[in-house]
């Protein structure tokens, strides 16, 4: 097959899109597939459209050029209009599928998936609607608790009107304060103090002008992966130092990961119960991540959903993958596989 990979962009999450969509593309080089590495924001100029997809390839080059334009990603950001760089939809185009490596609000949150509806283009994972819902984790934690999946008692903020107070809310320390829209944990903080908490609140309405307070649940944290309709084994992570956030999720050595997870198997069900219900509840199609906590009681409470999984050496997914015996390469040709299922009868996405 002819696969563009989709990686970088803008969002604080490009470096690790980088790290994804290089290992994507390769795993689907060694698959025989006719893969390429494209930056979804700067494109690449010197592309000769009709021959895009050439037998060799060298994803190291590709890689040199996506990352030729990290300096110039915040400049570049607000003086241009276009999202799509040059030759980046007339490429697409002519792909097969378009592998969808991006990570963050810039390609996660239903704008590229709708900008590509529009230009007849196919690409792996949820529709715009599904990926716009899960980016919102506002949204998300309504549609959960409609549809019965627990979660963490918790309030949206917004910048122009809210209290500092967190009784207002019925509410104590410790609260997890993080962006409405954000990834990866960018911006997120549990906090115990007013001092601390405030500050936590200015610097999440950096990001954008929505913002989630939750009560904290003190416990062990897990992820389900979700892959046409069906749960994968139950992954624990244990940070070594504090919780999972940006750096434990992406530095090597930094979390320990057990898959499957050391619970009963009636937990197991029950977990992976929860996330089928999520994933149904935001309309997900193809695959999907669920991010959950277990405090010491047992309770089970849902975080959020990752409709775009990091495909990064220490990713959850691809480690849930390997224990149902299914390997990087593998998975990767599965993640299509089940995308181009959305494109069957009447071809419409959500």
């Amino acid at each position: 097959m002819k696969v563009v990979v989709l990686a970088g962009g803008i969002s604080t999450e490009r470096d690790v899109s980088i790290v994804s969509g290089t290992l994507v593309c390769r795993a689907l080089r060694e698959k025989k597939h006719e893969a390429i590495l494209l930056d979804v924001f700067f494109g690449n100029e010197n592309i000769d459209i009709q021959d895009a997809f050439p037998i060799e390839y060298d994803v190291d080059k590709a890689v040199e050029y996506i990352k030729s334009f990290n300096e110039d990603v915040e400049r570049a950001s607000k003086e241009r209009k276009n999202f799509f760089g040059p030759n980046v939809i007339e490429i697409c185009q002519k792909a097969d599928i378009v592998f969808l490596a991006l990570h963050g609000e810039h390609g996660e949150n239903g704008g590229v998936q709708a900008a590509f509806n529009l230009h007849g283009i196919k690409y792996t994972g949820s529709g715009h609607l599904s990926s716009a819902l899960a980016m919102d984790k506002g949204l998300a934690k309504k549609l959960f608790v409609e549809n019965s999946v627990p979660c963490p008692k918790g309030v949206i903020l917004e910048r122009e009107n809210h209290t500092t107070n967190l009784s207002d809310y019925d509410m104590d320390f410790p609260v997890v304060v993080k962006p409405c829209c954000g990834g990866s944990s960018v911006g997120v903080n549990i906090v115990t103090n007013q001092a601390d908490y405030e500050e936590a609140i200015k610097q999440a309405f950096s990001y954008e002008r929505e913002v989630i307070v939750e009560q904290y649940i003190k416990g062990r944290e897990f992820s389900v992966g979700v892959i046409d309709k069906e749960a994968y084994p139950v992954i624990e992570i244990a940070p070594v130092e504090g919780f999972y956030d940006y750096k434990n999720k992406y530095l090597a050595g930094a979390a320990v990961e057990t898959c499957p997870a050391d619970i009963s198997e009636e937990q197991t069900r029950k977990m992976q119960g929860y996330a089928l219900k999520g994933a149904e509840a935001l309309f997900i199609d193809g695959y999907v991540r669920l991010d959950f906590m277990m405090n010491e009681q047992g309770e089970m409470f849902c975080l959020e959903a990752n409709t775009l999984p990091g495909m990064t050496p220490t990713s959850l997914l691809p480690q849930e993958a390997k224990a149902r015996g299914i390997d990087f390469p593998e998975l990767c040709e599965k993640l299509i596989e089940v995308s181009l299922k959305k494109y069957e009868g009447d071809g419409r996405t959500f």
